[in-house]
């Protein structure tokens, strides 16, 4: 940041991210020749909205630092500087060729799909700005890679477009997504969900959680077979263990697979998957 401040060392700067960048590069093309190695088909976030490992902050945060006048973290959507940076970056990732494989994401056929963002989200001022981040965003990734498919990452919150939705949203999220209107971007491949009962409705009672469950699913599942009219995958859900008590995390996941499963049984594929947030290690503390 002092070095930001001054014009003539702001070089130092874009190096330092220069080094960081090429040294987290090169462990993601650790991660997908080992995905490769064992045939783990990859979906690849280009960033997060939420601050850990960066995230849209940051990108602001490297703009301000550069002079750019910016009001609010929302700006990234909006910003012509932040959105090269994250143009710029996402052109850098599609167009490694990996030092292990030796061979271009872009062409990797390990890289199922590629995500704009993890979970975005607005204040609801900024839903328009948002779904055109979306659509500009969309076509510039396609521009480069028609290969691979190309998913939002939503968490399948309904907005203002569809007020007759917003009942099934849980408590008063709206967060400026609009699971409908921004799904129908035609370089978006498939819709996309994510379910958390227990963080969601935390001071609602288990059965409460349940019918929110039931519904959230369901309503996902028509609106992409009649509206969106492409593939849904439930891309994450999972349940907090308290201490060493599973019965409440292994019964709702089984209550979620039953959802999958029938609807993906009627639908001849249009349900296509479901994905648990997270699989760790025994040894790895999952709040930190």
């Amino acid at each position: 940041m002092v070095a930001a401040s001054d014009k003539s060392q702001r070089s130092k700067v874009s190096n330092v991210l220069a080094q960081a960048s090429a040294a987290g590069l090169k462990g993601l093309d650790f991660v997908v020749s080992e995905a490769g190695k064992y045939n783990i088909k990859l979906i690849i976030s280009l960033v997060n909205n939420f601050k850990d490992l960066g995230g849209k902050v940051q990108y602001v945060q490297w703009a301000r630092h550069a002079g750019v006048k910016i009001k609010n973290p929302d700006d990234f959507y909006t910003n012509a500087v932040v959105r090269g940076y994250y143009r710029n970056h996402v052109k850098k990732v599609l167009t490694r060729v990996n030092t292990i494989t030796k061979i271009a994401y872009k062409d990797d056929p390990i890289i199922m799909a590629w995500q704009l963002m993890n979970e975005p989200r607005s204040a609801p001022q900024y839903a328009k700005s948002l779904h055109k981040w979306i659509e500009e965003m969309a076509a510039y990734v396609k521009s480069i890679d028609n290969k691979h498919l190309l998913s939002i990452g939503m968490e399948g919150f309904y907005g203002e477009e569809t007020p007759d939705r917003k009942q099934y949203n849980p408590g008063n999220y709206t967060s400026g997504t609009e699971f409908v209107k921004n799904h129908l971007v035609k370089e978006i491949d498939f819709a996309t969900m994510h379910v958390y009962p227990d963080r969601w409705l935390s001071t609602k009672i288990e059965t409460e959680r349940r019918r929110f469950l039931q519904r959230w699913i369901d309503i996902h599942f028509k609106d992409s077979m009649t509206i969106v009219k492409k593939p849904l995958v439930l891309a994450e859900f999972g349940r907090v263990i308290v201490g060493n008590n599973v019965k409440y995390r292994d019964s709702f996941m089984n209550e979620v697979y039953s959802y999958i499963y029938a609807f993906a049984k009627i639908s001849r594929g249009g349900m296509a998957g479901s994905l648990v947030w997270q699989l760790m290690s025994e040894d790895i503390d999952v709040e930190k």
